[in-house]
């Protein structure tokens, strides 16, 4: 039977953190921690695994300077300091559980085999389309 998440791999435990907003952008849309740290040009699962990684306080400075440098929600200009230590205290507890060490191991290092399984389906598929051709143009001859 299949891993209950394999439709959505990342860890639950991160979306309270990561669907949080930091605030509305210029043209007044609502701006999640997500959102921020994917215009960022950063991948927000890793980035929030790595935060919970480095305990409480780290965390709050790690994010703090990340908002500083986002530049399209105005309010985070003079004040990402105070969002950062809200957004802080939801991240998940550090990883002392082995359920949380585990999906972050997995966030910041992807699922395994994934790539190998890939390449085995795209093999077998090859090898199916070259025997069709093959078999396909010289059968009754």
């Amino acid at each position: 039977m299949a891993a209950p998440n394999v439709l959505d791999p990342h860890p639950p435990e991160f979306d309270r953190f990561l669907h949080a907003s930091v605030g509305e952008d210029r043209n007044g849309f609502a701006v999640t921690v997500l959102s921020a740290l994917a215009r960022l040009g950063l991948d927000p699962w890793k980035e929030t695994a790595e935060l919970v990684t480095l305990g409480r306080d780290a965390a709050r400075a790690r994010l703090g300077t990340l908002l500083a440098r986002f530049r399209d929600v105005p309010a985070l200009a003079s004040d990402h300091g105070r969002i950062a230590r809200d957004l802080s205290q939801l991240l998940p507890e550090g990883p002392t559980s082995g359920a949380l060490q585990h999906a972050a191991s997995t966030v910041a290092g992807g699922r395994p085999g994934t790539s190998g399984a890939i390449w085995v389906v795209l093999a077998i598929v090859f090898a199916l389309f070259q025997m069709f051709m093959i078999g396909g143009s010289g059968a009754g001859e």
